[in-house]
């Protein structure tokens, strides 16, 4: 299990190693046992065009896209040698994304297998995905699944993860301490 000190203590040794300039606001550390991900938030776009309308909105979008892009290219050999260092420290591949504005992209993530045992109804349920083409197979279906609970039951799932971090803590302290 990753407990807190752990997940602090990631964050604080990127917060450390990473560049100030990459640091207009802390990154964002996730840890899970496959993935350390570090999202950085860059400075946004200013377009000096004006117009609030769609071209203006497509406009910044492109823009945000693009310096998402130029940043990946810009930094890709510093990121490299600051995840290899990572790598060896906590045995954990590391992942980057970046944040522009309201743009977020992830790269070079890990899709790591999870094995899982499906009664029929809930087979039924990926394979009606499949069929209906939101999912490309039932992996995919099961991943799509996943992220939607993840959307919309996100405060829940932040109580149910800080109730385990008590529970561990309080593990901790235990007689056995």
């Amino acid at each position: 299990m990753i407990t807190q000190e752990m997940r602090e203590r990631v964050a604080g040794w990127f917060a450390g190693r990473l560049p100030e300039e990459w640091q207009t606001a802390p990154p964002t550390v996730t840890i899970d046992r496959e993935e350390i991900t570090v999202r950085l938030t860059i400075p946004d776009v200013e377009l000096s065009t004006g117009g609030d309308g769609p071209a203006g909105e497509a406009a910044l979008a492109e823009a945000r896209a693009g310096r998402a892009k130029a940043f990946r290219e810009d930094t890709r050999e510093q990121r490299m040698q600051i995840a290899r260092e990572a790598e060896h420290r906590y045995e954990t591949k590391v992942s980057w994304g970046v944040q522009v504005g309201d743009h977020a992209e992830l790269w070079t993530h890990v899709a790591a297998p999870v094995m899982t045992r499906l009664r029929q109804p809930q087979r039924m349920v990926l394979d009606t995905l499949v069929e209906a083409g939101v999912a490309r197979s039932r992996a995919d279906a099961l991943a799509w699944c996943v992220r939607l609970v993840g959307q919309h039951e996100g405060d829940w799932l932040e109580e149910l993860r800080g109730a385990m971090a008590s529970v561990a803590d309080v593990r901790d302290r235990g007689p056995a301490a």
